[in-house]
């Protein structure tokens, strides 16, 4: 079985484009799908039915796997079994016709429009770092980018004069985001001098640079935007994801389509974005409930006014 799944890891190694820790976690998950044979007294893989991979998937709930870990799982058996089958290693594939552990899916967290403006403000634009660190915030907001993103963007990423960047998201996979006018502005003020003076004589094809010369690293970055963040005065626990839902939260409430939120955030699958109409309805919900006479929890402003005038 180890020799399948060595073919199995070459193959997605060399033709999936897949990155490093997903092949490795593929790998592991699998490895443990073949203890968990052998415990059923099955030594060869092909010789698996679907009842042994539900039994599988099963053993991992009794410890303590998650339902998004189990579908994790799933995944990476479905493409060994059906890599099995294309190969001729195998005649079935036992996990066709199981259904993908699903759970309740939390909605995305994010930050109300005055609560971007004040943290887009943060920056002293007086300071090169200042006018470093506002570009950045801008572009994260204007585009939804990930903070590896984000932080691995090179000089040569950005076409301001297009208007737009170069994303290179996961497996390596790149695709176009639109820039908005400020962000544009931004990266601009930045490259003209604060870029220059923060480098030096040094080189670098980092588009956003420390003092070392250095680009960006996510935890570098996550610091930065949390000291911001008290600045602004944002108590609500941020984190660079939390500006990618922002983004992508504000866009659908405002009726952009669906499939154009998912190219730009770089979703393979639509049903990823689609959370973000399910945060939209909730948000709608609760704006009828606050402003609709005939909603079970509407509160007239006066009374509202001699309520918080009795505290």
């Amino acid at each position: 079985m180890e020799g399948m799944l060595d073919a199995f890891i070459a193959f997605i190694r060399a033709e999936r484009g897949l990155s490093g820790k997903t092949v490795d976690a593929y790998a592991a998950d699998i490895t443990v799908y073949f203890e968990d044979l052998r415990a059923r007294g099955i030594s060869d893989v092909t010789q698996a039915r679907q009842e042994d991979v539900s039994a599988h998937l099963a053993a991992l709930g009794k410890r303590g796997v998650g339902k998004r870990s189990q579908a994790r799982h799933l995944a990476a058996l479905r493409g060994f079994h059906r890599f099995l089958v294309a190969e001729r290693m195998a005649d079935k594939d036992p996990t066709e016709d199981l259904d993908t552990p699903r759970s309740a899916r939390k909605l995305p967290s994010f930050l109300t429009l005055d609560e971007v403006e004040q943290l887009l403000a943060a920056p002293d634009e007086r300071t090169l770092t200042g006018v470093r660190d506002k570009a950045m915030l801008e572009v994260l907001y204007a585009t939804g980018l990930r903070v590896s993103e984000l932080c691995g963007l090179g000089i040569n990423d950005v076409q301001l004069g297009a208007g737009y960047l170069v994303a290179k998201g996961k497996g390596s996979k790149e695709r176009l985001v639109p820039l908005g006018r400020v962000a544009i502005e931004k990266v601009q003020a930045y490259l003209a001098e604060s870029r220059p003076s923060v480098l030096g004589k040094r080189k670098s094809q980092a588009l956003f640079v420390t003092p070392r010369g250095s680009g960006f690293t996510r935890q570098g970055f996550w610091k930065l935007l949390k000291r911001y963040a008290l600045k602004a005065g944002i108590v609500k626990p941020l984190s660079p994801h939390k500006l990618r839902h922002s983004f992508a939260t504000h866009l659908v409430e405002r009726g952009a389509d669906l499939r154009a939120v998912q190219q730009m955030l770089g979703h393979a699958d639509l049903a990823t974005t689609q959370i973000y109409t399910h945060v939209n309805a909730a948000r709608l919900r609760s704006v009828y409930d606050e402003f609709h006479p005939r909603s079970d929890v509407f509160v007239p402003k006066a009374k509202k006014k001699r309520a918080a005038g009795a505290q």
